[in-house]
């Protein structure tokens, strides 16, 4: 008999919790009306710095628009390789091509599921030896809510005059050596989509950045190359500003959002306790913390994905693949890759499966998923 659903995300259970704060928020927009970077954009760029320690943050529309605002600022475009993990989101390659900019893939560690420094060294090689692009910048993406190994990706960016981008859209909220992440690469982007650890009610996003140029340089992209007054355009932009409706419920959830991340970090705790003898848990990156958003399960080689996720849901126990075909043999992209094997990326695609971690699961919730977890794949 089927098990009433647990939620893989509880937004609704989140809102309760945040009711008073949130509605007073809003209601400050709506007395004020001003819609489009209003008095909470600003507030929260100042939080959200604040936060993770970086000097500048930039509130724009979306994470993706975020590493394209980052990209226009450096003159990222056609001949220009980007180097960038084949196992991530979409987002992360489409930016570098809808620039006229070429994405080259590189494998991902197996248990930490981060960009493999190692093969990325071996990329950047075999470009500069092909001579039929010119290697411009790196894009490290913080995945699953872990950062990725910035000490290796900088010396390497370094070595070769590279611009980082830390793809952090999935980790605001994390630390790598007892700091925030925000400040490991040249440039910091986050992501507040609704699913993410803080999460907006609809799309949003922004840049960190230590250098004063580079966040004036985003403030003028992200409002159409705008100069000091509206009417005066110094480049070409694009329309990429954050809505005050955004920026309230993110104030409002930043309330609550350090109490979150130990309730995540708490639930991840069990799951590795409970589960590490039956699947592959995932690695915790050295000397940092996660923000959780995500955890990823590996399934036993040979065991099927699609019958362990329909035993789950008979329990009520929802599941989801992040992600199901690498980005190297996506469609879209297939023609932008020149065949090196990425095996790492291709096994993990057939074997992960992501578990429902969120604040508002109880405790009974997390050991009935445990418990679920370790039947279907026994």
């Amino acid at each position: 008999m089927t098990q009433p659903a647990i939620p893989f995300l509880d937004l609704k259970a989140q809102q309760a919790r945040i009711a008073t704060e949130l509605r007073r928020r809003l209601d400050g927009v709506l007395a004020h009306c001003q819609f489009i970077l209003g008095p909470e954009v600003a507030e929260l760029e100042h939080e959200l710095a604040t936060f993770c320690g970086a000097t500048h943050c930039v509130a724009v529309s979306s994470g993706t628009d975020a590493i394209q605002i980052a990209f226009m600022a450096e003159g990222i475009g056609r001949g220009d390789a980007v180097f960038l993990p084949a196992f991530t989101y979409t987002a992360t390659a489409e930016v570098p091509l809808v620039l006229g900019a070429t994405p080259v893939f590189v494998d991902v560690d197996p248990r930490t599921f981060q960009i493999d420094p190692a093969h990325l060294a071996d990329r950047i090689a075999a470009v500069r030896a092909g001579r039929k692009l010119r290697p411009r910048a790196v894009i490290g993406v913080d995945l699953f809510g872990q950062a990725a190994d910035w000490p290796a990706l900088n010396d390497i960016a370094a070595r070769e005059g590279l611009f980082t981008l830390d793809d952090c859209a999935q980790s605001y909220g994390a630390t790598l050596h007892g700091k925030p992440l925000g400040t490991v690469a040249d440039a910091t982007i986050a992501s507040f989509f609704p699913s993410k650890s803080l999460g907006a009610y609809g799309d949003g996003g922004a840049i960190f950045t230590e250098r004063d140029d580079r966040d004036a340089l985003y403030r003028s992209l992200r409002t159409h190359g705008e100069g000091t007054t509206r009417y005066e355009v110094l480049r070409t932009g694009m329309n990429g500003r954050m809505d005050s409706l955004q920026a309230a419920v993110l104030l409002a959830k930043l309330t609550v959002f350090r109490d979150e991340l130990e309730i995540r970090e708490r639930i991840a705790r069990t799951y590795d306790q409970r589960l590490g003898n039956a699947v592959v848990i995932p690695a915790r990156v050295p000397d940092s913390t996660s923000a959780w958003a995500i955890y990823s399960i590996l399934l036993p080689e040979g065991a099927s994905r699609d019958a362990v996720q329909a035993r789950l849901k008979e329990q009520g126990v929802p599941t989801a693949v992040y992600y199901p075909r690498p980005l190297h043999l996506q469609p879209a992209y297939r023609e932008h890759h020149d065949g090196t094997p990425l095996p790492v990326s291709e096994s993990l695609a057939h074997r992960i499966l992501a578990l429902p971690i969120h604040p508002d699961l109880s405790e009974a919730q997390v050991d009935h998923i445990c418990t679920s977890v370790r039947a279907a794949v026994g």
